[in-house]
Parts: C-alpha cells; sequence; structure tokens
C-alpha cells in the first residue's frame, strides 16, 4: 500500500471551483534504467489517476514514464454540496489504490 496525501480546503463554497491537490508514494520506474548490473529494471508506473465526487467523475489524468516519482496532481473542481471525494491512482502490475476525504459545502 502507497503512502498518499489528499488535500481539500477545510469548507468550500457552493458552485465555486476549488483546488485538490494529491501525491502518492511511488517509484515511477521507466523500464530504461539499468541496475547495477546492467539489466534494464522492470516499468512500475502509474497510469492513470481517477477523481469522483459522491460517484460522479470529476477530473481524470493518464500519467506516463517522464512523470516523475512520487507523482502530485492539483486539479480544480467543484461541488453543489457536501460529499465524498475518492481519487484512485492505478498503475503496472495490477496496483490500484484508492483514498477518500470528505468535502463540506458551506
Amino acid at each position: 500500500m502507497a503512502r498518499t496525501l489528499i488535500h481539500v480546503p477545510p469548507s468550500v463554497r457552493r458552485g465555486e471551483p476549488f483546488e485538490v491537490r494529491t501525491t502518492i508514494a511511488h517509484p515511477m520506474e521507466t523500464g530504461y534504467r539499468p541496475d547495477e548490473n546492467g539489466r534494464v529494471l522492470p516499468r512500475d508506473i502509474v497510469t492513470r489517476l481517477q477523481c469522483t465526487l459522491d460517484g460522479a467523475l470529476v477530473f481524470s489524468a493518464d500519467l506516463y514514464p517522464a512523470i516523475a516519482a512520487n507523482p502530485y496532481v492539483a486539479f480544480q473542481v467543484r461541488a453543489e454540496r457536501s460529499g465524498e471525494l475518492r481519487i484512485t491512482w492505478e498503475g503496472d502490475k495490477g496496483f490500484a489504490q484508492t483514498e477518500t476525504v470528505a468535502v463540506r459545502v458551506e
């Protein structure tokens, strides 16, 4: 299980954009780098990030080998009511991790 961080404001205004910042601890091995014996390390990257708010997709991104280790993504979302923000990271070798955070609308 990778360590993830999700940051949203403590409360947001109804209908106004707010920033979601998220990062995940992941090595993002490109599959091009050799180890100390000269063998190429197998590719192991996060390939997709999806964000839903109460089940509705609000943001998604495809990630590629050029993304640095421990990818950080920031994006804007609007909420009309309080709910659950769910972020899912998916990657090579069957990697998948989902974290949730509450969004409180004033």
